[in-house]
């Protein structure tokens, strides 16, 4: 992989997010929003376990270390924690609100990594930064 590869990576988890925000609200529609998280969490299961085993990278996961496993569980209750969120939100709320203030997590990540892993952003990425803010205070109060 080239080093820049990580921006198409992304980019395409941006467009699978924001299909996401689409299938969830008409998924939901039905149906108890925990009970579609669930439903949606088996069917990831499912996949990724396909994924893993049919492009060989499995490996004995009883061999990573205490703080892989204590980072990647701890990574897995904020995952669920946000997806029940979300799917509840969706299930009361227009994507078109919903979505952007989903998406200030790109804020709090920023501020999470300066405190916690060090991060320093360049001037231009806190003005970024600063600008998605902003564009999310403005269609959270929009109407």
């Amino acid at each position: 992989m080239v080093a820049h590869d990580w921006f198409y990576w992304a980019l395409l988890s941006a467009v699978f997010a924001a299909l996401t925000a689409i299938f969830v609200k008409v998924g939901v529609q039905d149906v108890d929003a925990d009970l579609a998280t669930l439903i949606r969490t088996a069917i990831i299961m499912v996949v990724l376990a396909a994924f893993v085993i049919s492009t060989d990278k499995w490996t004995n996961p009883f061999t990573l270390s205490p703080k892989t496993w204590l980072f990647l569980g701890l990574s897995g209750l904020a995952t669920g924690a946000s997806w029940v969120c979300y799917f509840r939100a969706l299930k009361i709320g227009d994507v078109s609100r919903v979505a952007p203030v989903d998406k200030f997590s790109l804020v709090l990540a920023a501020v999470f990594a300066v405190v916690f892993l060090q991060e320093r952003p360049s001037s231009q990425e806190w003005l970024g930064i600063t600008m998605i803010a902003g564009g999310v205070l403005l269609l959270a109060l929009k109407r």
